[in-house]
């Protein structure tokens, strides 16, 4: 009996490794919240395994384009994807974790073009700068969608401030940290931009998890304990704050 007992026990092992060890993929480009070239994966990935961690539970991260991550992580392969805003026809697949981070949006243009989010009007017939993959607010997206305004879609936020200074797009929308760093990246000086004064909204960022997955609320309750267990510590302030000022540093340093 007491043989049999054992056995048993030592087959459950793996199991239960396995178990406690979820399988996360993110998608590269989305500077500093995430990407492969990133110190740790970047801001939201150090904050994602931190909680899980917290939890006692391990993780590996793994990148792929950002459709096909999402599209994996629905199909099984993976156990949850981050980072990503909310919307209802997500919803209706996945499960939201709290949120890992409230991204406040600005509108960026080219110097002397004003775009403010108080009067939308002026954006009509403009042409937005918006990465492919990526869920424009809720006011630009019905503008969009009325063919009011003129989308285009590239790979990455970067190439958005080049494309505005080139004259073929008018405006990009993007959290201050991710819009500064896109401005930097084109290489050109700060006073050939824009930034709005008014916030265009504020979005969240969370992990999601599919809802057929059959670990799902428990993925989700622990993941949210621990995040909870870091904002109660200053952990998770810590991480963003310490996260920021190593990629000024190092913005500076290349500068």
């Amino acid at each position: 009996m007491l043989r049999r007992l054992l056995i048993h026990m030592l087959l459950s092992l793996p199991i239960v490794a396995q178990a406690d060890n979820l399988r996360l993929v993110s998608g590269d480009d989305y500077a500093p919240f995430t990407g492969q070239q990133l110190p740790g994966g970047g801001m939201l990935t150090q904050v994602v395994q931190a909680a899980l961690a917290a939890r006692d539970i391990g993780s590996s991260v793994e990148w792929r384009p950002w459709n096909r991550g999402y599209l994996m992580t629905l199909r099984g392969e993976y156990d949850a994807t981050f980072p990503y805003v909310h919307t209802a026809e997500r919803e209706r697949e996945y499960l939201y974790s709290a949120p890992l981070f409230i991204s406040k949006q600005h509108l960026f243009s080219r110097a002397g073009e004003v775009f403010e989010p108080e009067d939308s009007s002026v954006l009509i017939g403009k042409r937005l700068c918006y990465p492919l993959g990526w869920q424009p607010p809720a006011a630009i997206r019905q503008l969009v969608e009325e063919g009011r305004l003129t989308r285009h879609s590239p790979v990455g936020l970067d190439e958005c401030a080049r494309l505005l200074l080139l004259n073929r797009d008018d405006f990009f929308v993007a959290d201050l940290r991710l819009g500064e760093a896109a401005l930097r990246a084109s290489g050109e000086p700060p006073s050939r931009f824009r930034r709005s004064v008014g916030l265009f909204g504020s979005s969240a960022l969370h992990l999601i998890v599919p809802r057929r997955h059959p670990r799902a609320d428990e993925i989700i309750a622990d993941f949210n304990a621990g995040l909870a267990s870091l904002r109660a510590d200053g952990k998770h302030q810590q991480i963003i704050e310490g996260y920021l000022l190593q990629h000024a540093e190092q913005h500076a340093r290349a500068d």
